[in-house]
């Protein structure tokens, strides 16, 4: 499943890159996992997405400025520093993927993992390079 941008995410990179109106612009993102299985839409929002209560499952900030742009194959992208996810109890939720939120919790965009992933064991890990890309063609 690719990634999926929002509506509202839409509005905002719009909004922040040409008129730098949205509100959030210039703001840190946080990255959330989430543990219900959601195929993402254009028109979900940040109550779409149900958070993981697994311990070591929290949220984690994206730091503005610190994503790395580039293009590659002639597309467009930011690609942040991997995150690592150590999982320590609370097993059972299952993560389906991940949803990127603004400073004011708006929905900008989400991705569901090619694979499930559940944490059985203390010290399991996720790894995770929030990745933005965006193409006059299909994006990867």
């Amino acid at each position: 499943m690719g990634l999926i941008i929002t509506d509202v995410g839409c509005e905002m990179v719009l909004g922040a890159y040409f008129n730098n109106t949205w509100p959030g612009a210039g703001k840190n993102l946080t990255i959330h996992l989430n543990s219900n299985n959601v195929s993402p839409s254009d028109t979900d929002t940040a109550g779409t997405y149900t958070e993981t209560t697994v311990t070591g499952g929290s949220a984690k900030t994206l730091t503005n400025g610190s994503w790395t742009v580039s293009i590659t194959g002639n597309i467009s992208q930011v690609l942040y520093a991997q995150q690592t996810w150590t999982f320590t109890a609370n097993f059972g939720d299952t993560i389906y993927g991940y949803y990127v939120l603004d400073a004011d919790s708006n929905l900008v965009w989400a991705e569901k993992l090619a694979a499930a992933f559940t944490p059985a064991n203390n010290g399991d890990q996720l790894l995770i390079t929030p990745k933005f890309q965006m193409s006059k063609g299909t994006p990867t």
